[in-house]
């Protein structure tokens, strides 16, 4: 262990739980603290992935030797880690007592709300979330996807949560997290949309996203190349690339919701044309017409292609596999500063951000600092405006076209909005003096747009070598696809994970339209406080983060098992390798209607079989295994269909997990506002904003003592306090 690293001087002890408390235990471990996990008598994951989320931990008999030794380390910031049921949650409780250690409780459900005492695990929460319901055929049923992403993304979103709690000189006594709201970072835009728009989603079909067309993954003549094509300009030079000048000029083809319906004429151009020359060939055509177009390949590849080994963006996992080292690359050479002392704001109260962020992953990173009680100054102009404010120009209009997108103000509240066009002197001599006055500046701009306009890292490390600086490039800043123009939908194609996900006879397959965005961005706020929090001991940094590298987080099980077997797994659709039954079946009701059963253990397979009048099958001693459950997986599906067929998802959901079995209605989107889970734990925050009035933005996912951090302002109009913070910090505009 680094006990130089960013988090030197913070003792954890892991007290039991699941992946997602492992994860996060993980994080602390792999970025200099010192950790001590009570290993589980039993584990039930792979024993190389188990390896790999317990890189760098000390391995202690129990919980109780776990709390002695952070007792016993001398350090400054001690944190006890639980969960993820209740009943391990209580038994933490107690065994830290009336000592002085906070503890921070992971759990699958807040406790408030009428989930907090279900059965879960990753399907189910896929479920629950909207993805699932988006990614499949058209005629259904939803799929879901494989992987743990829930609770990898719960683990970093409680990593948060406990590194806000233990920056400053004092902790609160409990910190709170789950996986349901952790992963709801995936949807909580486009919930809120149509929660105020008032329409209802639709899967449109395998690699059908909307609203981007195209985006799919097309084999070429050695391997896979990914595409995206959002903007007008990016659809115009691919036409042109493949030689195709009548797409570029065709009416019916000019945005993208256009394409969308016209996906199947699209693919049929493209797909015969990237099929004629190689990848390499491809991505350097992106590179330099600047479409995003990537290499796209298989887990057990990634370790192999030079970009990634030079970058090191894979370790050893045991000698027999390769597993993704973490996405963030520290640099630490500027002065020392205090960390934040905490305030009534939060934690980072007194911490100024720079946010030069567009689009969603920066954004959503510099919101979870303003969750935290940061002052987060969006720096924007009418020229530039941020990506999610709409990409078309715009004419005279009241209100504004580009102030109405709900999914901008889901990811820009907690936030002072500022006009500055940097390309006019003067605004960008204020620009200059706000990263002068900040603690941090955060960027996701295209590859060597910040160095272009002046303010690049060396730029800002000459204004202020206190700063920490925050830096989201996709591919990373260096090697030789780090100029690949990039979208969410591009960083998902590069993960690898379209090739895990789905079924065997489909295509590589994507599961959202930009699932990269929203998991960078929780890394990203993630770095962001590392950096903060060393900035006392190691100085002022730069934090780079690569979103592709995030993505590689969430396909670490598939990536340490195809380099351990040395070949590709099989795609399995909804079924998992652990799980049987696991699938998506349909219920009473109209076409939408479907009921997930995710069945981890012979227990609830018993549980099941008798909740669905099928006693036979419970009693069948054959049944009572998982392989014996697995060879006969379609008898069994088959039986749970024909009782579902009957049942209305939600209440047979209800009915099931009473008897034992994680089970649930399979949400979309536009159920997720309503949901009454997420209503009755206040997870939904009422905002008022010009233009729009009254609406609704998540609330931070996490908890301090019980109470969410506050959320008082709405993501600001253009330039609405341009004036306000130039004046707060003295900056008048034409002067040097």
């Amino acid at each position: 262990m680094n006990q130089q690293g960013p988090l030197a001087g913070i003792a954890v002890a892991e007290l039991g739980g699941e992946i997602a408390t492992r994860y996060c235990a993980g994080l602390f471990a792999r970025l200099g603290a010192s950790v001590w996990r009570a290993a589980d008598a039993a584990d039930p994951l792979d024993p190389l992935f188990g390896k790999w989320l317990d890189r760098g931990k000390h391995l202690v008999a129990d919980g109780r030797a776990a709390l002695d030794a952070i007792a016993g380390s001398g350090s400054e910031r001690r944190l006890a880690i639980a969960g993820q049921t209740p009943a391990r949650l209580a038994d933490a409780a107690a065994m830290i007592g009336a000592d002085e250690i906070p503890l921070l409780a992971l759990s699958w459900f807040d406790p408030r709300g009428p989930y907090a005492n279900w059965h879960a695990n990753d399907p189910l929460i896929q479920a629950m979330t909207g993805i699932a319901f988006s990614f499949g055929p058209r005629e259904g049923p939803p799929t879901l996807p494989q992987g743990h992403a829930p609770q990898m993304a719960a683990g970093v979103t409680a990593f948060i949560a406990a590194l806000g709690g233990l920056i400053g000189e004092t902790a609160p006594r409990r910190i709170e997290s789950s996986v349901f709201e952790a992963a709801l970072c995936f949807a909580e835009t486009g919930a809120v949309g149509t929660a105020a728009l008032g329409y209802q989603v639709q899967r449109l079909g395998v690699n059908r996203l909307s609203p981007t067309c195209p985006c799919n993954i097309y084999p070429t003549t050695d391997g896979y190349i990914g595409v995206t094509a959002l903007i007008p300009s990016q659809w115009v030079s691919l036409a042109r690339l493949i030689g195709r000048e009548d797409l570029a000029v065709d009416p019916r083809l000019t945005t993208t919701l256009m394409r969308l319906a016209l996906a199947d004429e699209v693919d049929a151009a493209l797909a015969p044309v990237m099929a004629r020359q190689s990848t390499a060939y491809w991505a350097q055509k992106g590179d330099e017409l600047r479409i995003p177009l990537t290499p796209a390949a298989p887990p057990g590849e990634l370790p192999k292609m030079p970009h990634w080994r030079d970058r090191g963006a894979f370790e050893a996992v045991e000698g027999a596999a390769e597993g993704p080292t973490l996405p963030f690359r520290f640099t630490f050479e500027g002065e020392r500063s205090d960390r934040p002392s905490r305030g009534p704001a939060g934690p980072l109260a007194g911490i100024r951000v720079a946010d030069f962020s567009m689009g969603w992953a920066g954004p959503l990173a510099a919101r979870y600092l303003g969750d935290l009680g940061a002052d987060v100054l969006k720096i924007e102009s009418q020229e530039r405006r941020d990506w999610w404010r709409g990409w078309e120009a715009v004419g005279d209009a009241d209100p504004p076209p580009y102030e109405l997108p709900r999914n901008f103000m889901a990811v820009n509240r907690s936030k002072r909005g500022l006009d500055l066009d940097l390309s006019k002197p003067e605004d960008f001599k204020a620009a200059e003096a706000i990263i002068r006055a900040s603690d941090l500046v955060l960027e996701n701009q295209g590859p060597g747009v910040m160095d272009k306009l002046g303010l690049g890292l060396r730029d800002q490390r000459r204004l202020n070598p206190k700063v920490v600086s925050v830096t989201m490039p996709a591919f990373g800043r260096a090697g030789p696809l780090s100029g690949l123009r990039a979208y969410g939908s591009t960083v998902e194609q590069s993960s690898g994970m379209p090739f895990v996900n789905g079924r065997e006879d489909w295509a590589p397959c994507q599961q959202h339209v930009a699932y990269g965005d929203a998991i960078a961005g929780v890394f990203g706020a993630a770095g962001a406080l590392v950096g903060l929090y060393a900035r006392q001991h190691l100085g002022g940094g730069e934090v780079e983060i690569s979103q592709v590298e995030c993505l590689f987080q969430l396909g670490a099980d598939a990536i340490i098992a195809e380099t351990a077997l040395g070949a590709r797994r099989p795609r399995t659709g909804s079924r998992r390798a652990d799980m049987a039954p696991c699938c998506v079946v349909h219920g009473s009701g109209d076409e939408e209607d479907w009921l997930v059963v995710a069945v981890e253990s012979d227990e609830a397979w018993l549980a099941l079989a008798h909740a669905i009048g099928r006693d036979d099958l419970a009693d069948d001693p054959t049944l009572r295994t998982l392989a014996g459950r697995k060879a006969r997986e379609d008898e069994i599906e088959a039986a749970l269909a024909l009782w579902a067929a009957n049942q209305w998802p939600r209440g047979a959901a209800e009915a099931l997990q009473a008897a034992g079995v994680a089970a649930s209605a399979v949400l979309a989107t536009h159920d997720l506002f309503p949901d009454p889970h997420l209503q009755d734990c206040g997870y939904w925050a009422a905002q008022h904003r010009r233009y729009i009035g009254d609406h609704f933005t998540p609330q931070p996912p996490f908890r301090y003592d019980g109470a969410r951090p506050v959320v008082t302002r709405p993501a600001p109009t253009l330039g609405e306090h341009t004036e306000e913070v130039l004046a707060e910090l003295g900056i008048v505009r034409g002067s040097a």
